[in-house]
């Protein structure tokens, strides 16, 4: 009894509760590397997953807010390097890692993030040369988003001043590194689009490491260059450095002190083609002039004197004047036969003469159906004759008028041919010539020989 009242009995959740701590209290933050497998992320935004290596796995769970800071997304297969606290999942009993902090092992999370996003957006079409626009030659406003303050806009002005100072400049002051400056660029294109009448953008930046110019490699960035309705130069670090913002624009320029010399050319430039151009004109000028009067050359001596040109037209005339006479002549000629022709057929064929002929024809036609008629009629009554002669000969009216007569037997009135075919006392209806009679059987003869 003393053992059992010693005995300290622990519900599951009571248990669990002290494996939880014990495990918080003790690995509040560890350091951990292995493989993604199983990965899931719901709409809550929350990252589900399970790390192993060769000999165990463990559940994993990044929240949202951890999950929002990843520059890169997980995927299964891959090796990372996870920071967080250990804890106790009570509904399954299951200990898992809630990760606060995830980078990829082999490959900065940074740069993993800027192959992830360069993919993406190239299967999109955004890296596409079919929406890459020319950039005007002549542009007489210009916009520019880039740091009030950084070496690029000052870059940019001495350039543009030296080369061409009468074009107009519209700067969109932004912060081009840091949280939130890329949905600063973004904004400030996306409102120098709304402003209207500018030829051309630079967008831009001094160099500077990968994380400094993290901004122009921004989803963000990316969609609002590709949606400008403005030709985009991205001028971003230096000439080594590459970012999204390079492969969506319209045209990449090394710095932004390139992209100031590619967008507007020097005076020095201008003039030297426009004297090249004016030499141009004028030689072709002068060569339109010689050919035109080579032209002219040609032209006068082709042209023959007009009397001579009249009087080849005048005797022309008489020529054709006289075939016309002639063949006048004999096509009227040939029309007045066609006519006597045609009035001799019209003779031949004249209605009266025609109708005269049917009617002569109707009456001969006629006075031979007449003809034929009575002779098909006398015909018939010979035959007529001749088949009621045959009919009197075989008809039984003719041999009852020779003294025979026709027993039929009552009641069935079938007809009585042989004697044996009656009995006495069988009722008989006789038919003579003419009458006939009603008589009872007395008795039944035989055949005579």
């Amino acid at each position: 009894m003393e053992l059992f009242k010693e005995r300290r009995v622990l519900t599951v959740s009571a248990l669990t509760a002290l494996v939880r701590g014990v495990l918080e209290e003790n690995f509040d933050q560890v350091w951990v590397e292995g493989e993604i497998s199983n990965f899931a992320s719901p709409q809550s935004g929350h990252c589900y997953f399970t790390m192993k290596d060769a000999g165990a796995q463990l559940r994993c769970v990044m929240f949202r807010g951890a999950a929002r800071a990843l520059k890169f997304t997980p995927k299964d297969g891959m090796r990372v390097l996870a920071r967080g606290r250990l804890t106790l999942f009570e509904p399954r009993g299951e200990y898992q890692l809630v990760a606060e902090y995830l980078e990829p092992q082999g490959i900065g999370g940074l740069q993993l993030a800027f192959i992830q996003l360069k993919e993406r957006l190239a299967k999109e079409g955004l890296f596409s040369e079919l929406h890459k626009r020319e950039i005007p030659k002549l542009p007489r406003r210009i916009g520019v988003v880039a740091s009030p303050t950084g070496a690029a806009i000052r870059d940019i002005l001495t350039v543009l001043s030296r080369r061409f100072a009468n074009v107009e400049l519209l700067i969109a002051p932004v912060r081009v590194q840091g949280d939130g400056a890329a949905a600063e660029i973004a904004r400030a294109i996306d409102d120098l689009n709304r402003v209207g009448n500018l030829d051309v953008m630079i967008v831009g930046r001094g160099g500077g490491s990968l994380e400094d110019l993290w901004a122009f490699n921004e989803e963000v960035v990316a969609r609002a260059i590709h949606r400008s309705l403005v030709p985009v130069i991205s001028a971003v670090g230096h000439e080594i450095d590459f970012t999204i913002a390079d492969f969506v624009a319209d045209l990449r320029a090394a710095t932004p002190s390139a992209a100031a010399e590619l967008v507007v050319r020097s005076k020095k430039e201008l003039t030297a083609e426009l004297d090249a151009l004016s030499h141009r004109l004028e030689l072709a000028q002068l060569r339109r002039a010689d050919s035109w009067r080579a032209q002219v050359a040609s032209l006068a001596r082709s042209v023959t004197d007009p009397s001579r040109v009249l009087g080849h037209l005048a005797q022309r005339v008489d020529s054709l004047d006289g075939r016309l006479t002639r063949e006048t002549g004999l096509l009227l000629e040939k029309s007045a036969e066609r006519i006597v022709s045609l009035s001799g057929r019209l003779a031949r064929q004249n209605p009266a003469l025609t109708l005269k002929r049917t009617s002569e024809r109707l009456a001969t036609l006629s006075l031979r159906m007449d003809h034929a008629l009575l002779r098909r009629l006398d015909l018939a009554a010979e035959g007529v004759r001749l088949a009621s002669g045959t009919l009197n000969a075989v008809s039984p009216l003719a041999t009852l008028s020779r003294g025979y007569s026709i027993a039929r037997k009552l009641p069935e009135r079938t007809l009585v041919r042989y004697s044996r075919e009656i009995e006495a006392g069988d009722r008989l209806e006789l038919s003579f010539s003419a009458g006939g009679a009603l008589c009872r059987v007395e008795a039944a003869l035989p055949p005579q020989h």
